[in-house]
């Protein structure tokens, strides 16, 4: 066996091939059981953008408000209005269900039930109010009207109360922990409300629709655990792909054996350092098994060359690993450095994406680059593949010898040309890219699935939305009803509901004009805020929970928004800074955001805009570096990353052409894209870098190239969209979302590579390439 060329690395991997195979199957059979103990794991506060102002200023005032975390049970008549005691029952019965459920506030619910929901009128002996439903309720006709009129004297109906009078809202905000101080489990949660809530309590006369963050988390799990069978079927798919294309079963089984395990790896290694598997992160398998199956493609196919060379299948072995594992190397330790990028974008979900996504490259570079060498070592290569590969090396190549001609000075002009072009319209069209959600509802989920049909419901029926922004005014203790302070808040009010895209505001400011035109005799025309501190304060000695807080500091001013779009966001957030730079007065009242779920996506949207050009910059940055200091050539670096650039250009149109906004599930598409794509222009280059030292000139050193990696690229190519191409099928449209977006980008990194590579290359590299010897 000749060891000549070999390295440190080779020798010492194949000569301890026994110890290898064992420590990789009790290292498999450790993480398997690890794995299996991997938990969903759906923090509110991994969702968010801890570190940016404004979740900075929710926090600081936790304890006082709602972290814009909450949900609403519509509980909806079917035939006739709310006013039946048939319904009232129900309402009733839901109401004091939900009450017992963990990580609820009790102590803030609001229902047509609960104490703290409370009617009120102006009578000639004063003020006179009491429960909507009162303690006394029998069911009677009688009780029935007189609940009917509270009603309609409580300033509930458009809140509460749907503005048809036919359905009931239960609010219900919940805390960041559940029973026993643990975190809220979003996924036992959102189940407990189906079967505890929606399916109990549905029937023939009743309906029950439930919004709210809570829910659209748990939605998410719901459809996102069906991805598993997406899993099991591209590992089919590829299967019989490698299998058709190898036709060696050995080989193909130990593709995908190895990279399989590159998956049980990552689970594994991701539950021992207490981590979980999100919405987001559960696509990451994925990625790991298309990665370990592209590599492994090119090691099957360099071991059919080397065995059809040598016929003895441990120097097979030997030759395959020598030839491929520095370009192999290179090429997973830049998609790994490249997944890391997202590490700096401080939400934590894509953080934890980008730790997953570089364990499970890490695993990779041990289950498939080398223990695939090792495997085939003992298993060998079929004769079926052997013959194969000596039927390729033969033949005449037509097809291969048409596309090397892209490396074909008139050829590469025109490339280049088109190349340009094209770059230009992506950038034209893409400038019309916008950073958060561009669709009502949640955009995370498909139009006509059951939360955005109810969010729908909740939006075409009531006043309010359930998009909320809420802006803390903070005042010195004991100020927040100073009429100072008031008459700021009233103007900030006047100020927002002439913004477009808001549907109206609500603060103490709203109870006091409510209170005193009550003294005035319900006469309209007193509803305006007084300077007098007097009557103020008498006006607010029955400000419900939430308005303000107990020493008077706080007084939150709730936005209702048509809905959480980006512009109408942008537009909200553009109005409440304009107004604080000129109002601000920390003696009297400051204006900060921002609370409501509106106000948490606002930051989030803010964070992903700020952070987006820092993360390509740096993805792009390190892999440039990484294949700089492999090549030791700029033209090299500059072959290798146009291509890239241009698909990432061509995605951000394509986006904006589908009308896919950049958010936290869209976001980590260009870095993963950019990460794995650039294997493509590794193994071009690092063959046809070799073949031009062999003295071919750049069209017959590409020739050659295609003929031996040409078809493993494409194969890649092809089975990397495989992988992410079945997420279009999802139930979850940010997960067919990101397979439309990732199958683009891995096959256009492909079609760059073979294309636009050699084309760069005619105008970088002919003849600037020194022979070896």
């Amino acid at each position: 066996m000749s060891t000549k060329n070999s390295s440190f690395l080779e020798e010492s991997i194949f000569k301890i091939r026994p110890i290898l195979l064992i420590a990789f199957a009790v290292l498999t059979a450790f993480f398997a059981y690890e794995a299996s103990r991997v938990k969903l794991s759906t923090e509110f506060e991994k969702m968010v953008p801890l570190k940016h102002e404004f979740i900075q200023n929710l926090l600081k005032h936790k304890d006082e408000l709602s972290l814009g975390n909450d949900i609403r049970i519509v509980v909806e008549a079917k035939n006739g209005d709310i006013f039946t005691d048939e319904f009232l029952q129900a309402l009733r019965q839901i109401t004091d269900e939900i009450f017992y459920f963990d990580g609820v506030d009790k102590a803030k619910i609001q229902s047509l039930w609960t104490p703290n929901v409370r009617w009120m009128e102006v009578t000639e002996d004063g003020f006179r109010g009491g429960e909507i439903i009162p303690p006394t309720y029998d069911g009677s006709a009688e009780l029935l009207e007189q609940v009917q009129n509270n009603v309609l004297r409580s300033g509930q109906v458009g809140r509460l109360v749907a503005d048809d009078f036919r359905s009931a809202i239960i609010y219900v905000p919940l805390l960041d922990q559940s029973g026993a101080n643990k975190k809220l489990d979003y996924k036992k949660f959102s189940m407990a409300l189906e079967q505890d809530i929606r399916n109990k309590f549905q029937s023939e006369h009743v309906n029950i629709r439930i919004v709210g963050f809570a829910k659209k988390i748990g939605d998410l799990i719901e459809g996102a655990t069906g991805v598993a069978l997406f899993f099991v079927i591209a590992i089919g798919i590829t299967f019989v792909l490698l299998l058709l294309d190898s036709k060696c079963i050995r080989s193909t089984s130990i593709v995908i054996f190895c990279s399989v395990v590159a998956v049980i790896w990552q689970v594994g290694i991701l539950t021992l350092l207490g981590k979980g598997i999100d919405p987001y992160s559960m696509l990451v398998p994925f990625l790991i098994f298309a990665i370990g199956v592209s590599h492994g493609v090119q090691l099957i196919n360099e071991f059919a060359v080397e065995s059809h060379r040598v016929n003895f299948k441990l120097e097979a072995a030997r030759l395959t690993f020598r030839a491929l594992y520095i370009p192999a190397l290179l090429a997973l330790v830049s998609d790994a450095i490249g997944f890391m990028t997202l590490w700096t974008i401080e939400i934590h979900v894509i953080q934890d994406l980008a730790v997953s996504a570089a364990l499970g490259v890490f695993a990779l570079i041990l289950t498939n680059l080398l223990m695939i060498p090792v495997l085939l070592s003992y298993a060998g290569a079929s004769p079926a593949a052997i013959n194969a590969m000596n039927k390729k090396l033969h033949a005449k190549h037509v097809i291969w010898s048409k596309v090397a001609k892209f490396a074909t000075p008139k050829v590469a002009t025109v490339s280049v040309i088109i190349a340009a072009v094209g770059a230009g319209a992506g950038l034209y069209i893409s400038k019309d890219l916008r950073i958060g959600d561009l669709d009502a509802g949640a955009p995370e989920l498909w139009p006509d699935s059951r939360y955005n049909l109810d969010d729908k419901y909740v939006n075409d029926h009531y006043s309010v939305s359930a998009d909320v922004l809420v802006v803390m005014v903070e005042t010195p203790a004991d100020s927040c009803t100073k009429s100072a302070a008031m008459e700021k808040m009233d103007r900030f009010m006047w100020h927002m509901e002439n913004v477009e895209g808001v549907q109206s505001a609500l603060s103490v400011v709203t109870v006091s004009k409510r209170v005193i035109t009550g003294f005035n005799e319900g006469n309209w025309k007193w509803a305006a805020l007084t300077r007098v501190q007097d009557i103020i304060n008498n006006s607010v000695q029955t400000v419900p929970g939430g308005l303000v807080n107990t020493n008077c500091s706080l007084a939150p001013v709730i936005i209702f928004l048509d809905d959480h779009k980006a512009e109408t966001l942008d537009r909200s957030v553009a109005a409440v800074q304009e107004f604080a730079a000129a109002e601000n007065d920390p003696d009297v009242a400051t204006f900060v955001l921002a609370s409501g779920n509106a106000g948490v996506e606002a930051a989030t949207n803010e964070t992903i805009e700020h952070a987006q050009n820092m993360m390509k910059i740096l993805v792009y940055g390190v892999v440039s570096i990484l294949c700089l200091i492999a090549f030791r050539s700029i033209r090299a670096v500059i072959c290798i990353i146009v291509p890239l650039a241009l698909t990432s250009i061509l995605c951000q149109a394509l986006m904006t052409i589908l009308g896919i906004g950049v958010k936290v599930a869209t976001l980590p598409v260009i870095a993963l894209g950019v990460g794995i794509g650039v294997d493509y222009g590794i193994y071009i280059y690092s063959r046809l870098k070799g073949f031009m030292e062999e003295g071919l000139e750049l069209e017959q050193a590409y020739f050659e190239t295609l003929k031996v990696t040409g078809k493993a690229v494409c194969f890649t190519g092809l089975t990397l969209a495989i992988g992410v191409g079945t997420w279009i099928f999802s139930d979850i449209k940010f997960q067919a979302n990101m397979g439309v977006l990732l199958t683009f980008m891995f096959l256009w990194n492909m079609v760059g590579a073979i294309w636009l590579l050699p084309a760069l290359a005619n105008f970088l590299i002919r003849g600037r390439i020194p022979k070896k010897g």
